[in-house]
């Protein structure tokens, strides 16, 4: 007991953890006030699908395009000085969406715009998050450290659409926006109190960032551990891991429920994540790929079940569950590609990580509105659970031939 609540704390001991840790209960939470909010925003205001998956692709695109630039860039500069720059635009920009919304101002071309605006911060900020984490913790507590935050980022993702749809339906919008706004300022001041600077060391060649990248994406594909996780990654963030985009749809016109029953949903998934994450916390093992593929098989069955039942009570178990091996799927992955990395390389794979995470997220978002315009919402998540099962089962196949290959040379 005491050797494991000592694993599951590990991280705060240190200083500099505690403030950006502190920083972030607050700031996740907001943050998926927002989310939930500007999704159920847009359904208002344009009842569209296909319309709501081009924000959620316009958020995410930059990511998919300029996170390999990203990782020169926080290998080569210091991570603090970078995360203050990209929480503060952050704020920013949250506190323009509220102006927009308080005046009833606000047009769907203004939330593609600041969506478009978040991307870029994001394709820069999500990579250096990661990679900064070492430096805060150390690489003894950094598996402790990526669950704990994965504890944080699912309970605030349980809270915040709960809160957002009952904000929602007595305040109106501009409350959540607005209440995300003030929630940047704990965690920009948490980043300015760290005193680690995350800077490279000053020793170190500078060098053409083009090379930098080039230097990257060769250490990735010639790392097979680090290559089939990312693989791995890509299609399941693409096909199993969108669905949350379409759950104001589903919310709407197919189960018939208003804002607060959204958020319920949302917040179900958000207690299988944050209680996964947790138990995750806990575990001191190392993490399994064999767990990769069975999170992400879990995960689109409960998308079918979803698509095929059109109940309630099932969608609220089913995002449980799905909830729950989300979180062992991505903990698991960033996990094996944290400590698999070399620290010179770290930025950079982390960039190539968080590309192919996030930035499947718009090619995911596109092809579900798609389905869901041609077709329907529930074909969407049927047709997603179904591609993503056979894909997984394929790149099992060729892992597991890759590994005898493998054995046999050694042999």
């Amino acid at each position: 007991m005491n050797k494991r609540g000592r694993f599951t704390l590990g991280a705060l001991k240190h200083r500099d953890f505690r403030f950006f840790f502190m920083g972030s209960i607050v700031s996740l939470i907001g943050t998926w006030m927002q989310n939930a909010g500007q999704s159920w925003l847009v359904v208002t205001l344009t009842d569209s699908a296909l319309k709501l998956s081009f924000v959620s692709a316009l958020q995410f695109t930059p990511v998919l395009l300029f996170s390999l630039f990203a990782g020169a860039l926080i290998d080569n500069y210091p991570k603090k000085k970078i995360l203050l720059i990209t929480q503060s635009i952050m704020g920013v920009l949250a506190f323009v969406l509220t102006f927009l919304v308080f005046t009833h101002k606000v047009q769907y071309w203004h939330i593609l715009v600041l969506a478009t605006i978040l991307g870029c911060c994001n394709a820069v900020d999500m990579p250096a998050r990661q990679s900064f984490m070492i430096e805060l913790v150390g690489k003894e507590d950094l598996m402790n450290a990526i669950a704990l935050n994965s504890t944080v980022f699912n309970a605030a993702r349980m809270v915040g659409p709960a809160v957002a749809g009952i904000m929602i339906k007595f305040f109106g919008f501009f409350i959540c926006f607005l209440l995300n706004a003030i929630s940047f300022i704990p965690l920009v001041y948490g980043i300015y109190m760290i005193s680690a600077s995350g800077a490279p060391k000053q020793n170190s060649e500078k060098k053409n960032m083009m090379l930098d990248i080039k230097e990257g994406l060769e250490y990735v594909f010639n790392s097979k551990e680090i290559l089939f996780t990312i693989l791995l990654v890509f299609f399941v963030s693409t096909f199993a891991m969108n669905y949350n985009v379409l759950i104001p749809l589903l919310a709407k016109q197919v189960l018939n429920m208003d804002s607060d029953g959204y958020g319920y949903l949302m917040s179900a998934m958000g207690l299988g994540s944050m209680i996964s994450a947790f138990t995750v916390a806990t575990r001191s093992r190392g993490p399994k790929r064999r767990l990769m593929f069975l999170a992400g098989a879990v995960i689109s069955i409960m998308l079918v079940f979803i698509g095929v039942f059109k109940n309630y009570g099932i969608s609220i178990v089913a995002l449980f569950i799905a909830g729950v091996f989300n979180v062992l799927f991505s903990t698991t992955a960033n996990s094996t590609i944290q400590l698999k990395s070399k620290n010179e390389f770290r930025g950079r794979v982390m960039s190539v990580y968080a590309m192919v995470f996030a930035g499947a997220t718009p090619l995911g978002s596109l092809f579900e509105g798609a389905i869901s315009k041609w077709l329907s919402i529930t074909d969407a998540f049927i047709i997603s659970g179904v591609v993503t099962v056979i894909i997984g089962f394929i790149i099992y196949t060729l892992v597991m031939k890759q590994e005898k290959l493998d054995k046999s040379l050694v042999d």
